[in-house]
């Protein structure tokens, strides 16, 4: 998936001639103010020329982007090149290796952030100090940005993952499992991101409003998700005649009595279907908008 990941959404990827047969998974400890995270991930891949690239994964699984990530970023890659110092136990002269910092985002709102730590440092264009100013920056995987279309082109793991992270109605989210079950029983060997898929599924299903407890077996969200989806739409079928309800009743008011009121409009946004009709009821015979709210009063 790390390969699909980069040739998918990290274009300069392609240029170099990378071996993603030998990526290995790197347990790293930091010491410092600022330990990495437990759910940030580091690989090492070898180079055909006998060197390392580092990719440093940050998963951003929050509602909004972090402005000071750039900051982090460059934090963490001091921690990490520490680490490696120490562990490769470099020498003077030695060179570090080269690092990718890669941040995963999957909130609603549209990441913002600067992706350079040049653009959070209040400098003129034209300053000496730049000289001395790091310049560091990471790549961002906003899920939500990608189109669904350009995503149902690509053939990877990877696309899946984002597809994954985009609202969907149940039929097209039966389907989108559909295609993971089958890609992770093609590949038994690969529990950690069978999870990470389960937990993905587990949200987009909360996010549709599941009622019921999802299972934690990913092979076991399919059929659940198959007899959800009919009381889905019996639900989404009432809340459409909620709505064109509503709508019928303030237009209704509109012209009995004028444009409603901001509180009328609440009380109308609030109502279920059957407190719609009520009022509407209530809507032809009332003599003022106050006596259509004010239970106190029959008709």
């Amino acid at each position: 998936m790390v390969e699909h990941l980069l040739r998918d959404f990290v274009p300069e990827v392609t240029e170099l001639d990378l071996d993603f047969r030998h990526l290995q998974r790197v347990n790293v400890k930091f010491h410092g103010p600022r330990n990495r995270r437990e759910g940030d991930i580091i690989w090492r891949l070898p180079t055909p020329q006998g060197d390392d690239i580092y990719l440093y994964l940050l998963l951003e699984f929050q509602s909004g982007s972090d402005w000071w990530m750039a900051v982090r970023t460059q934090v963490y890659q001091g921690l990490l090149w520490q680490h490696v110092i120490a562990e490769t136990k470099l020498k003077s002269g030695d060179r570090l290796p080269p690092l990718l910092m890669l941040v995963l985002y999957n909130g609603e709102r549209r990441w913002t952030a600067p992706t350079e730590l040049a653009d959070l440092i209040l400098l003129p264009a034209a300053s000496p100090l730049w000289h001395w100013q790091p310049r560091i920056r990471y790549h961002l995987l906003d899920m939500g940005a990608f189109p669904g279309d350009d995503l149902a082109r690509r053939d990877s793991l990877a696309a899946l993952l984002f597809r994954l992270e985009q609202r969907h109605p149940p039929e097209d989210l039966v389907g989108l499992i559909d295609q993971v079950v089958g890609w992770f029983r093609q590949h038994p060997g690969t529990a950690d991101l069978r999870r990470l898929f389960t937990e993905l599924v587990r949200q987009a299903m909360e996010g549709l409003g599941a009622a019921l407890p999802v299972p934690a077996d990913l092979m076991e969200i399919r059929p659940m998700l198959t007899t959800l989806g009919e009381s889905w739409k019996q639900q989404w079928l009432a809340e459409g005649k909620a709505e064109g309800k509503a709508d019928a009743l303030q237009r209704l008011l509109d012209s009995r009595f004028g444009p409603v009121t901001e509180t009328a409009r609440s009380l109308i946004a609030a109502a279920d279907l059957d407190r719609l009709d009520h009022l509407f009821d209530r809507a032809l015979t009332a003599t003022t908008l106050d006596a259509v709210f004010d239970e106190s009063k029959t008709h």
